[in-house]
Order: C-alpha cells, then structure tokens, then sequence
C-alpha cells in the first residue's frame, strides 16, 4: 500500500470529463490532471471510481453517445497505467461504518462516503472533483479541491 503526502484522489466526474473531448469540461480537466502528473503528484482512483466511469459511460450523457466496451477498457487500461488503484478492504469498511455512524450517512451517499472511506484507508487527504456539495460533510477528513 502506498502511501505519500503528495496524493490527490480523482473524483470520476474528472476522469469522465477529461476523457469525454464533447464535455464542457474536458479542457479544463484534462489541463488539471496533466499540472498534477507534471508535479510528480501521486493521482489515486479506486475500483469503485472504475467501476462509476464504466456506468457513467456506458450509457448516454448530455454530451456523448454510449463509450463502445473496447473503448472503456483501454481507458481502464490507461489509467492502471497512470493512477495508484486502492482497493476495497478490510480497513475500507470499517472506515466506511464510522463515516455512516458519525455523519449520519444514509442512501445514495453512502456511495461518496465510501470514496471517503477509501481515500482515509490509503492515508489521501485531498479529493478533487466537481461535486464539491457531494463531499463538504466530510471536509472534517479530508481536503476538497474543487475543479
């Protein structure tokens, strides 16, 4: 498990957007990935960001028709390439029942709490995304860098 100072974990609203070129944010995504990757920083996703993007684009958005699944692959491949991959464990759930009883987690959020829960097992602080809203009720734990 690694673990540095200089990580970010990616949100999958930013690997959606600097992936999709027809997204209104693709530029600015993309632009903010590559000034991290520059910098050395250490980007982190999980497989439950995998998995987000292969639903997120999969199916038809505002901006893009459906991703055909060689195409979704390659881009998985891509990115095992690119990020640090954390893995769901042990540490993950118990992190993840803490952040329920203590925040009063409940239905669709639990979904970003376990982001949260995932970033907080593999000692990442930083999130960036574009749904700042999603995460400010943790921001006790961890530091929201909006897009």
């Amino acid at each position: 498990m690694k673990m540095m100072n200089k990580s970010i974990f990616v949100d999958t609203n930013i690997l959606v957007y600097a992936t999709a070129k027809s997204s209104p944010l693709h530029l600015k995504a993309q632009q903010i990935l590559s000034q991290y990757l520059s910098s050395n920083t250490d980007l982190w996703i999980s497989r439950q960001i995998i998995r987000e993007y292969i639903a997120t684009l999969s199916r038809s958005q505002s901006f893009s028709n459906p991703v055909s699944a060689s195409q979704l692959a390659a881009d998985i491949h891509k990115f095992s390439q690119i990020f640090s991959i954390a893995d769901d464990n042990d540490q993950v759930t118990q992190n993840l029942l803490n952040l329920v009883q203590n925040h009063q987690v409940m239905g669709k959020r639990i979904h970003d709490a376990n982001i949260v829960a995932t970033m907080l097992a593999y000692n990442v602080t930083n999130l960036i995304t574009h749904n700042v809203s999603d995460f400010n009720g943790f921001s006790s734990s961890i530091t929201i860098i909006p897009l």
